[in-house]
């Protein structure tokens, strides 16, 4: 069995009714594909469309696919069932090594010959994940971001018995439904953007911890500081542009010696009753009398905003 084209993928299975699970089947929806949501109980199937429901304004915003509809989400609790017409997955299980490996040794044998298995896990490798996968050839990570529907990045890499071919196609298969895969070339623990935030996420903690800043200053600090900059360029190329004429030579060379400054810490701190306190209490100041959904609806305006900019910024561009 020959397969299919990246851009003739029609038919999306979605395993998982979580956040995750759940802001794919959004998404593909949005882009016009038929998508079948493999629950592990029926009691899931209510909040899995309640997530949709939430998300879809955001969607319609952005601009849906012809053809895009929410009536074209089918619900199942049978796994066979659920993937016998895939021809994709994307599988959002929760980060339980022994589960993951369960749900692949079932899905190497349930899923279509040469359709590719995709796991969002953010932590666990997929050499490990696909260990008891009968075809393990075609299993590989696409790691989304948080909330999978509207923001574009998906980290794509093998496990030891992935094919290359496996990554290749599915790195052509995101960038066709609109995203951007960022294709790795090693697995590496934690991914790219992950070990990146989790940096930043350790400073914080310790900043916290030691009396130096509070919650609501450090998230301050990073939506009026560096987060609108990283909107537009990454680290990489902000300390380029900073350089001015010299670009990062230049940067390299007046601010590398604070490399050597004792401002990180890098190392986390200990998650006392005392921190988990500081951090929950100033979030939950933050949040105020905000619900859940209403800080999604919140952040999913935003990021839709800055959807509209960049992609108008592109298109002048281009």
């Amino acid at each position: 069995m020959a397969r299919q084209e990246p851009g003739a993928v029609t038919r999306i299975t979605s395993i998982g009714a979580g956040p995750i699970g759940g802001g794919w089947s959004t998404y593909f929806l949005a882009k016009g594909y038929d998508v079948t949501a493999y629950v592990h109980d029926v009691s899931e199937e209510a909040p899995l469309r309640a997530l949709i429901d939430n998300a879809w304004p955001a969607m319609e915003e952005l601009g849906l696919a012809e053809g895009a509809s929410r009536d074209r989400l089918t619900c199942t609790t049978d796994l066979a069932a659920a993937v016998a017409e895939a021809e994709f997955v994307q599988e959002s299980v929760p980060e339980i090594l022994d589960l993951k490996q369960a749900i692949y040794a079932q899905l190497g044998d349930l899923v279509p010959e040469d359709v590719v298995i995709a796991s969002s896990t953010s932590g666990l490798m997929m050499t490990d994940i696909q260990a008891k996968c009968s075809t393990p050839e075609r299993t590989v990570t696409g790691h989304p971001f948080n909330p999978p529907y509207l923001m574009p990045l998906v980290e794509v890499v093998g496990g030891e018995k992935t094919a290359p071919e496996t990554v290749a196609w599915a790195g052509a298969f995101y960038e066709h439904a609109g995203k951007a895969p960022l294709m790795m070339t090693a697995e590496v623990p934690g991914f790219v953007a992950t070990r990146l935030q989790e940096a930043i996420w350790r400073e914080a903690l310790h900043m916290v911890n030691a009396g130096e800043a509070t919650p609501e200053q450090i998230d301050t600090a990073i939506v009026n500081g560096p987060g609108p900059r990283w909107a537009i360029m990454g680290p990489c190329m902000v300390y380029h542009v900073g350089g001015g004429e010299g670009g990062m030579e230049y940067c390299l060379e007046q601010f590398g010696p604070a490399l050597k400054f004792p401002w990180t810490r890098l190392v986390a701190p200990e998650l006392t009753p005392e921190l988990r306190a500081k951090m929950v209490d100033g979030c939950d100041r933050m949040a105020g009398d905000k619900d859940f959904r209403q800080l999604t609806r919140e952040m999913n305006d935003g990021l839709v905003a800055i959807a509209k900019a960049l992609n108008a910024l592109r298109a002048s561009s281009s």
